[in-house]
Parts: structure tokens; C-alpha cells; sequence
């Protein structure tokens, strides 16, 4: 019998729960197992159950008994308003891409790969090797263990042009996912109450980062092929800002990847101005149409400070990062995330080391870009046929989503509610912007489960923004 098995069971004794009086006893394991059929483990699971829920309490040595059912009473909290004073800074509300999928809806929303898409046998074997080793007892060293510093270096050096120093594995600091490197780049580089250039849209987890960080946010247009360099020097130049944050590589949301004469005049602008250019190369394993070139592979005086994560790609499970900085802007970095999290798990560490270095994952990255492809046209497709009064800017050539402008006069809070009333999910483009939207969007997922309900997500996308005209 499965974990499904008790919940079924459980199912049962609640009904059963429901009409007993207070202080009933509860059959004994031995009648419920000859009721079901089960096995006494799966009884006990789905007594345990119920027990979680407060339905039914244990007496040791005597048996389970159905719950008196307590009145709550409301509880005052009113005294934590005084002591907690008014929040120093307001962090932005927990993404909706972050939202649990309801049974029977189709997910459109979310920002991680499917299970399907995730190099799972490699990584359970991965995390068995990585069981037996020393990695289950010993601290790793703050900066991370030296074999995974050394793959993050190298792979960014196999990009490095020739004339270009590459970057080494002392340049290279391990990270406990890059939510937290961005906001220890943020804290250290940048500093409270300092303006930090962003793209805009941009990835909402760098806005929430940001916030956190107490930085100063200026927004800077971007479209689907990046930001104008122009645009981007006038506005160091009006803001003194010392830094710009930039997702080069299938930018989330959009998609945008940028070109190389506008990865070189970026490169350019932060240079003439000392600044730093924080590269977040979030979807370096997705590319489709396109190969994905860092601009710090052809930085090697410090101006770039590279985010490089394995989150998504490997797994959520696995929130291991890197931030690959050279000089000062090292140092601080080092001691911000040791402050931070001391260090970061080496068992965590040992098992993403063992998943990258196997030849599996060349392997799964060969056939990954294929499977994002089929993926993405099946539902570029199927809004294009079921959607047709709002308008995809343009195709993505690697990354996980697709960007949707909705109509003039559209909320896009509001259309995701009625979309999720309708069954389906999506992600409102209000969240990816630092300051007032450009206008209505909505984030689309094409890597999320059951790509074979896209037509169906679609057609009722499209049904709600009918209703909504």
C-alpha cells in the first residue's frame, strides 16, 4: 500500500470522525487492517494523519480516541504592533510563480523546469555517492569546495576568447542559491540607500533582493534584445549608480538575449564609467535557438561580477550557485556570505559536483534543448491559435517562458485570478517590473508539466480575456 493508500484511508476515518462523538475510540489497528485490507504500517500512516490534524489524540497504553472539538478563541497580537514598529524596508509580496498548482488546474505559472526535464537518475545516484562520502560530516570551507570552484571556473573559461585572461577557482565563490548571492552583491557592492541599475522588466527575485538590501532601484528599458547602451549610459551618468544588474542570457521574463555588439557596448559603458555589470546567467543550460555567450568571458579587469546558478537546471532541491568576481569585489563578497551562512552545504556541494562532472549530463544537456524547443512552439502555437487578442513581442530563443502582452485596459492581477478561476495559471507581469509597467503582461511557462495541455490552457486564456473585453 502507498502514501496514497492512507490518505484514502484516512479519507475514511474522517467521515468516520465526523459523526462520532468526543472521546469515541477509535477501532483498534487490527479491525481497521481487516476493514481495508492494509497493511498495519499504512493504517498507522493514516491514523497519524488525522492526528496531525488535531481529529484524533493517542492515550498511551489505553488507544486513539476521537478529539473533543476545543473553541478557539481569537488570540490578541495587538501588542507585536507596537514592538515591531513599522517595517525599515516593504519587501514585495511572495511571487505568484510561486503559487502551488490546484489538483486538476493546468500550470502555466511557475518558474522551474518539470520533473521531466531534471537529470533525475543522475542525481539520485548523485546524492547517494554524495551520502557515503565524508561531505555527510564535515564542513566545507566558506568559499566552497575547490573542485566546484574549479568547475565554475573552467566552464566560464571555455567561453573565454583568446586575448581574454580566464578566470581561475579563486575567483569563484560557492553559493547557497543565487537568491542569496544577489542580495550579498547587492548588501556589499552597491550598499544601502545607493542606486543600483536594473533592467526593466526584470527578474522579480533581483527586485526582492534589492529591497532587502536597502538599495536604491532605477529602472532601465529593456526589450527583446536587451537594453539601449545609450539609455544605460545616460542613466549612469544622471544617477552616479555604480552598478547595473542585467540578465544578458534569455532574460526572465522576456526572453531577451542580447547581441554581441550589445553584450561589447554594455561591456564598453561600464567600463568608461568604473562600474560593475552583475551578469546573472540564470539560464546558461536552456539555450534553444541560440548559444549562450556570458559577457564576463570577455571581461577580465573585475567589471563583471557573474551569477551563474544550478537550481534550475539540475534541481530545486539543489540551491547551489557560484558569483565568479575578481580583486576587492571579491573579498567583500566573501566575507558578506560568510556573515551570511557561514558556509554552504558540502553534502549539497559534493552531490552538484557529481551531477555536472558525469558524462550523463553532457548528455542530458544534448537532448534538453531539443525537449524546451518542442515545448515552446507547441505553446507559441497554441496561444497564437487561442489567443489571438494578445501579442507574443517575440520568440524566445532559449530560456523557460514567453512574454504576453494582453490589451490595453487589461489588469493583469485581475486576468490571472479570472484565469485561475477559469483552471489555469499564470504569472501577472506586474512583478517583474521595478517601477510603473510598461504596460500588460503576463508570463507564460512552456517547461512546466503536461505540455500536452497547452491547447487547452490556452483556449481558456483566451476565453477569459474574451470576457474580460
Amino acid at each position: 500500500m502507498t502514501e496514497d493508500s492512507a490518505s484514502r484511508i484516512a479519507a475514511d476515518l474522517r467521515d468516520w470522525v465526523a459523526t462520532a462523538a468526543p472521546g469515541t475510540r477509535v477501532p483498534s489497528s487490527r479491525a481497521l487492517v481487516d476493514r481495508w485490507g492494509a497493511s498495519a504500517a499504512t493504517v498507522q500512516r493514516a491514523i497519524r494523519l488525522l492526528a496531525t490534524e488535531g481529529l484524533v489524540e493517542a492515550r498511551p497504553g489505553v488507544g486513539t480516541f476521537v478529539r473533543a472539538v476545543r473553541t478557539a478563541r481569537p488570540q490578541d497580537y495587538g501588542w507585536q504592533t507596537t514592538a515591531l514598529r513599522s517595517p525599515g524596508v516593504r519587501l514585495p509580496e511572495p511571487s505568484w510563480s510561486m503559487r502551488p498548482t490546484p489538483e486538476g488546474a493546468i500550470g502555466l505559472h511557475a518558474g522551474y523546469p518539470d520533473r521531466e526535464l531534471l537529470p533525475e537518475r543522475a542525481l539520485r545516484a548523485a546524492l547517494g555517492r554524495a551520502a557515503r562520502s565524508d561531505a555527510v560530516l564535515s564542513r566545507a570551507p566558506v568559499a566552497g569546495l575547490p573542485e566546484l570552484r574549479a568547475w565554475f571556473a573552467a566552464e566560464l573559461a571555455s567561453a573565454t576568447p583568446a586575448g581574454v585572461s580566464p578566470p581561475t577557482g579563486g575567483d569563484v565563490l560557492v553559493l547557497p542559491g543565487s537568491q542569496s548571492g544577489l542580495s550579498s552583491i547587492f548588501r556589499a557592492l552597491v550598499g544601502a540607500g545607493r542606486p543600483v541599475l536594473v533592467e526593466s522588466p526584470t527578474y522579480w527575485g533581483a527586485i526582492l533582493a534589492a529591497a532587502q538590501a536597502g538599495v536604491q532601484v532605477v529602472p532601465v528599458a529593456s526589450g527583446p534584445a536587451g537594453p539601449d547602451p545609450d539609455d544605460l549610459r545616460r542613466a549612469i551618468t544622471e544617477t552616479g549608480a555604480r552598478a547595473f544588474y542585467a540578465q544578458p542570457v534569455f532574460a526572465n521574463p522576456t526572453g531577451a538575449h542580447w547581441s554581441a555588439e550589445t553584450r561589447a557596448d554594455v561591456l564598453d559603458v561600464v567600463r568608461a564609467h568604473g562600474a560593475f555589470l552583475i551578469e546573472d546567467d540564470w539560464a546558461r543550460d536552456f539555450g534553444i535557438d541560440a548559444e549562450p555567450v556570458p559577457v564576463a568571458a570577455h571581461d577580465d579587469a573585475g567589471h563583471v561580477v557573474y551569477v551563474r546558478s544550478l537550481t534550475k537546471s539540475v534541481s530545486p532541491a539543489i540551491r547551489i550557485a557560484a558569483v565568479v568576481a575578481r580583486g576587492p569585489a571579491r573579498e567583500r563578497l566573501l566575507r558578506d556570505g560568510g556573515a551570511a551562512s557561514m558556509y554552504v552545504s558540502g553534502l549539497l556541494q559534493a552531490a552538484a559536483l557529481d551531477v555536472v562532472t558525469q558524462p550523463a549530463w553532457t548528455r542530458h544537456l544534448r537532448h534538453l534543448g531539443p525537449q524546451l524547443r518542442a515545448r515552446r512552439d507547441l505553446l507559441v502555437s497554441a496561444v497564437r491559435e487561442h489567443v489571438p487578442d494578445a501579442h507574443l513581442e517575440h520568440v524566445p530563443a532559449g530560456g523557460l517562458n514567453l512574454w504576453l502582452r494582453l490589451p490595453d485596459g487589461v489588469e493583469p492581477r485581475a486576468f490571472a485570478r479570472a484565469c485561475e478561476a477559469a483552471g489555469v495559471l499564470v504569472a501577472p507581469g506586474t512583478e517583474w517590473f521595478p517601477a510603473e509597467p510598461a504596460g500588460p503582461y503576463v508570463r507564460l511557462n512552456y517547461s512546466g508539466p503536461d505540455p500536452g495541455a497547452f491547447a487547452e490552457g490556452a483556449r481558456r486564456i483566451g476565453a477569459v480575456l474574451a470576457g474580460t473585453g
